[in-house]
């Protein structure tokens, strides 16, 4: 049984689309729609959040906003630190799924000589850096500066001087670099790659479990075979993004991509790879509620982490 700390970073500055920092408010709005006390029960902090950059110039073009996501992540990082080293499980809702580095380097900053395992439950890799990003949204960096990967056989900018500073600050944050390995990577669900990206998947022979695959072992047999095959690791942190969903449960996200999973698949996937006590920490991002009908996606992904909730402060 674990004691669970909710953990708020409303930011968006890593996305494309604006909305993503409204997120949380907006599982909170769907508890209450179920009549939930869970916001009342569990014990929580707020980050504070950068998202007034957002009405600034774009300076840092392959790295967008990539000043104000730095003190972003001094913060997320102190706070999964604190969390860890209070013997209290970090549960993580946030925005855009950029501030997922911070939370990485959080972890090893309270584990310094552990080995962590990533599951990247997405539709996505989010291992492009600003020399090969073809949008300069860091939402879809947060692995790369994780690995400490520049990728430069797949450069395709030329960022300026301050963009390469704050880069290399980033995957520096803590002096730990690199923070995690390739070998200690999972993707579940990955479905939209540029070809940067699938380069350095082939490359380092990332390992991957695609939605199809899930279906055809089973949630129970999927979830055993990849907590096998990260028992190497120390520590295991699980990041979610409702984009690996499908669109079909709900639009509620910048970027869905079709031939995701469903909401129940989603819940149940996540629920049994929490059991495992490898786990140190959970992180959910990426709900839109302006994109969204009804406040679905929110209620949706309430449903999944409640049922995630659930069983990490359960005896079993």
């Amino acid at each position: 049984m674990r004691t669970v700390k909710l953990i708020e970073v409303k930011s968006e500055l890593g996305a494309g689309t604006r909305g993503a920092s409204l997120g949380v408010d907006a599982i909170k709005i769907a508890a209450m729609d179920f009549h939930s006390l869970y916001f009342k029960e569990l014990k929580s902090v707020e980050i504070q959040n950068e998202n007034k950059e957002l009405f600034e110039p774009i300076i840092n073009h392959y790295a967008k906003h990539i000043n104000a996501i730095y003190k972003l992540y001094q913060r997320v990082s102190s706070e999964i630190k604190r969390t860890l080293k209070g013997r209290r499980f970090p549960l993580v809702l946030a925005g855009d799924h950029s501030t997922a580095g911070g939370t990485i380097a959080g972890i090893r900053m309270a584990y310094p000589k552990k080995r962590l395992g990533v599951i990247w439950i997405d539709a996505h890799a989010d291992i492009h850096s600003p020399y090969t990003t073809p949008s300069g949204n860091m939402h879809g960096m947060p692995l790369a500066l994780s690995l400490g990967e520049d990728n430069m056989e797949c450069r395709i900018n030329d960022p300026i001087e301050e963009t390469v500073m704050f880069w290399n600050k980033l995957k520096n944050l803590g002096n730990i670099c690199p923070k995690i390995f390739y070998e200690d990577i999972f993707y579940v669900g990955v479905r939209d790659l540029e070809e940067q990206e699938e380069y350095l998947i082939n490359k380092h022979k990332i390992k991957r479990l695609s939605v199809a695959e899930l279906r055809r072992r089973g949630i129970s047999r999927s979830a055993d075979r990849i907590l096998k095959m990260l028992d190497h690791c120390d520590l295991i942190y699980i990041s979610f993004d409702v984009d690996s969903m499908d669109p079909k449960v709900s639009k509620g996200t910048g970027t869905p991509v079709p031939r995701g999973l469903s909401n129940i698949e989603a819940a149940n996937f996540a629920a049994r790879l929490v059991r495992s006590p490898k786990v140190c920490c959970f992180e959910m991002v990426e709900v839109n509620p302006t994109l969204d009908k009804e406040n679905t996606m929110a209620e949706n992904a309430f449903k999944i982490l409640r049922k995630v909730t659930n069983q990490l402060t359960t005896v079993e």
